[in-house]
């Protein structure tokens, strides 16, 4: 479902990044550890196709990345990766549903599902809340809708644990395990947080830790 071959990438001469080969299968897991500064978010950008690697390939089923661009490249994400920042990215001004229909409709999709996933990720009742209103905690929840609102094949977390304390830290992990397993999609997660070792067996480390 997911290869990535001979990435390299620098910003500047004196900042290079190692980035591995990654192989992974539909429903796999991985987890990307790394201390600030050693590339694991960038790597998180060029998988979903934010940032273009200077050589290297990253193909995703049958597709591509660096053989897409613009309007393409847009759709191609929208539809097909899911990404969860760190900070949620989600429109202040828009409801919980609007959000997730406002991703539906970049892509042609008509999120018969979304009403399921809200259900699934505990805050069905928060729908027609606007973002403004909501936790933390509910926010993150609907970035992680948002993320799934299309059913991806790759979902990618960035921190998605950082400012959580362990219980929520293993609620948060747990949903989206359980929305790839879900999707038969690729979960990578990225971040510095050892904790999330105990619940992703498959890591690999950038820059030593």
């Amino acid at each position: 479902m997911l290869s990535v071959k001979n990435l390299k990438f620098q910003y500047d001469s004196s900042t290079k990044f190692q980035i591995p080969d990654i192989n992974l299968a539909a429903g796999d897991e991985l987890l990307i550890l790394g201390k600030s500064g050693s590339g694991k978010t960038t790597v998180l950008n060029i998988l979903g196709g934010l940032l273009k690697p200077q050589s290297g390939e990253v193909l995703l089923g049958d597709t591509l990345l660096s053989s897409l661009q613009g309007a393409k490249l847009d759709k191609f994400r929208g539809k097909n990766i899911g990404i969860v920042f760190q900070k949620p990215h989600i429109l202040a001004p828009l409801t919980v549903e609007e959000n997730l229909k406002l991703a539906n409709f970049f892509v042609g999709e008509k999120g018969e599902q979304n009403i399921a996933l809200l259900k699934e990720l505990g805050i069905l009742d928060k729908r027609k809340s606007k973002v403004t209103t909501l936790s933390e905690g509910e926010a993150q929840r609907v970035s992680i809708a948002r993320a799934l609102a299309n059913q991806p094949k790759l979902i990618l977390a960035d921190e998605p644990t950082a400012s959580l304390d362990d219980e929520n830290a293993a609620i948060v992990i747990k949903l989206l395990q359980e929305q790839a397993k879900k999707f038969n999609a690729v979960l990578i997660i990225v971040t510095h947080d050892q904790r999330v070792k105990d619940h992703v067996s498959k890591h690999i480390i950038m820059g030593g830790l």
